[in-house]
């Protein structure tokens, strides 16, 4: 499915993959078109050969055993016969209908659960670049609204076609060796109907785009606002979502109400050009039979026989609108099959992570905008040490990190491990032991014991408290309501912004870490609960590089050595005693927080002194 195709090759390629079924299925409708046509003539045989004087027309295979059991006079004395033979093949008709429709089912659900598979498994593959510039609500919307159409097409409309062409060829065929002359009236107005389906189907066709590119958007409104739920709550903007979502509502309406209308038009148009070309027909034969240019029973069989000949090309506009609205579903879906994922790797290697970390002359900009977000950066991050990261908002921290681990290459400069090329080193294993934990971490709508133990597929009671305990989360799961087998709610919305950071930190420990990053991951836990994070993780991961990005001194000021980033440039670098003697933005903010921290504990102490 990743190679170029056009959708409706790759819809053919999904038919061929369940040929069997559909196979079945076209078997199937082949008996159903038979059958419909032997009804009429069955009783047109009735009405002129067994009723009337009428020579047959029926095969010499049929007629031998007839005229074996007493040929015309047998059947009219046993007209029961074609009555049963006549409820037969209705019966016949039902099966092979029940045979069409539960082949088709297990094939386009078959088709469906691929696509839903492989739209999943190739989202999980696809560059971070791309998840960061997508919008959700669409992706939701391609992996089930659009693979739905195309289930929907193949299940109903694929067998329509079939049918159709079959109907509209054996018509074409029976009614021209009857009456050549009748049939060519008969067919008159079918060229206008074939134009006007036509002309449906390009409208119908961009309708579609159009309208499944405004649900899409649509899709998102409501995706951001319950996801972002807090927020809005928070600055009291539900009217201004209201409205949002219903300019964004009002907007898919139109774009539905015009596809509405053409289809309104569509049917209203094809089934005034159908009734007035049956009416013609049934003219023609009336005066054609007053005539005695046919029998009764060739009047049955023309108006019988027009009539499937005119629902098949009325039911084009409809099979063309479904096939128009599913090719813009599978554009839709192609459009993320055929984004590059992450190239493989099998020449990438697997090496020990606990060497030096080297930033060698890096730069780095984001794609598709040539502003440098990193400016040759050079430094070394000794191993087993712990280096932390100090710069104002968009100076390029997280990008470095994001660097780190691969998210990101950097267009100039190299990254090395321990004397290895991270460009060399296997993405799966690189971030399987590059821990980072993020400022605003997502949780998952599970019990904090799912949350925590969501790194192994069958992770032990003991490591999960084990991790809670060297996050500082122990105290505050036992007093929640159900312990580890609390419910933190989508997003981890039921929990404060500090314990949210503490089960991420217990999540990431859970896994075998040799570099870990913390990217503001302390800033929502007090400066208590901060240190005793920090002194645990000391005592249980000692030997792992270690690298935290904070605005708070007292979390840098331990370290090994702090790099101050601005504007993409590392413009100081050293340790907390070295930083405060150089005039620079890290002796500004450690004498601003000191101050603050000054005038804190003189508030605090004449407090207790009142």
């Amino acid at each position: 499915m990743n190679k170029k195709q056009t959708p409706i090759q790759a819809m053919l390629a999904l038919v061929r993959s369940n040929w069997g079924s559909f196979l079945g299925a076209m078997i199937a409708t082949v008996m159903i078109v038979l059958i419909g046509f032997a009804q009429p003539m069955l009783l047109a045989e009735t009405i002129d050969c067994v009723l009337g004087n009428e020579p047959s027309s029926m095969p010499e295979f049929l007629l031998a055993p007839i005229r074996a059991m007493g040929g015309r006079d047998f059947l009219r004395a046993h007209l029961w016969m074609m009555a049963l033979a006549l409820v037969l093949l209705y019966l016949v008709n039902g099966v092979f209908s029940y045979l069409k429709g539960r082949l088709t089912a297990v094939a386009s659900e078959n088709i469906a659960k691929k696509l839903r598979t492989d739209l999943y498994g190739h989202l999980q593959h696809l560059p971070f670049a791309y998840h960061v510039k997508a919008e959700t609500g669409d992706l939701i919307q391609r992996c089930t609204s659009d693979v739905d159409t195309i289930r929907r097409f193949l299940s109903v409309q694929l067998m329509e076609v079939v049918n159709a062409l079959l109907m509209v060829a054996i018509a074409l065929t029976i009614l021209l060796g009857r009456n050549v002359s009748l049939t060519l009236y008969s067919m008159l107005l079918v060229p206008g109907l074939f134009l006007f389906a036509m002309w449906f189907f390009r409208r119908v066709h961009k309708g579609f785009k159009v309208m499944d590119e405004a649900e899409g958007r649509m899709s998102t409104v409501l995706q951001e606002n319950l996801t972002g739920v807090r927020v809005v709550r928070a600055f009291g903007q539900q009217q201004r979502e209201v409205e949002k979502f219903d300019e964004r509502n009002a907007d898919f309406r139109g774009k539905a109400r015009y596809l509405n209308d053409l289809l309104a038009v569509y049917w209203g148009g094809g089934d005034a050009i159908s009734y007035a070309q049956s009416l013609i027909t049934l003219l023609l034969c009336v005066f054609y039979a007053i005539d005695g240019k046919i029998t009764v029973g060739e009047l049955i069989v023309f108006t019988s026989y027009v009539g499937q000949l005119l629902f098949p090309i009325r039911q084009l506009g409809r099979t063309l609108s479904d096939m128009g609205k599913s090719i813009v579903s599978m554009e839709r879906v192609q459009a993320i099959l055929q984004e590059p994922a992450e190239p493989e790797e099998p020449d990438a290697v697997k090496p020990d992570l606990h060497g030096d970390i080297v930033f060698d002359h890096v730069s780095f900009a984001y794609p598709d905008d040539h502003v440098p977000v990193l400016e040759d950066l050079t430094f070394t991050i000794p191993a087993g040490s712990t280096t932390a990261i100090l710069g104002s908002t968009g100076s390029g921290k997280s990008t470095m990190m994001y660097l780190l681990q691969r998210l990101y290459e950097p267009t100039g400069g190299t990254i090395t491990i321990g004397g290895v090329d991270i460009r060399t080193i296997d993405r799966h294993y690189l971030r399987q032991h590059v821990g980072l934990i993020l400022q605003e971490p997502f949780l998952y709508s599970k019990t904090i014991r799912d949350n925590v133990g969501i790194a192994e597929r069958e992770p032990s009671m003991a490591g999960i408290e084990h991790a809670a305990a060297v996050a500082a989360a122990s105290d505050f799961i036992a007093r929640s309501d159900k312990g580890y087998d609390t419910v933190v709610g989508e997003r981890g919305v039921t929990l404060s912004g500090g314990q949210k950071q503490r089960i991420a930190i217990a999540r990431t420990l859970m896994k075998p870490n040799d570099i870990l990053i913390f990217d503001d991951s302390l800033s929502a836990v007090d400066t208590e609960t901060d240190a005793q994070i920090r002194a645990a993780l000391a005592h249980e991961q000692k030997g792992i590089t270690t690298l935290i990005i904070s605005h708070r001194i007292t979390t840098l000021s331990q370290a090994d050595l702090i790099l101050v980033l601005e504007n993409g440039r590392i413009t100081q670098q050293g340790t907390h005693e070295q930083l405060c003697r150089q005039p620079g933005l890290y002796q500004r903010i450690n004498s601003i927080q000191s101050a603050l921290e000054e005038e804190l504990n003189d508030a605090i102490a004449k407090e207790a002194n009142n």
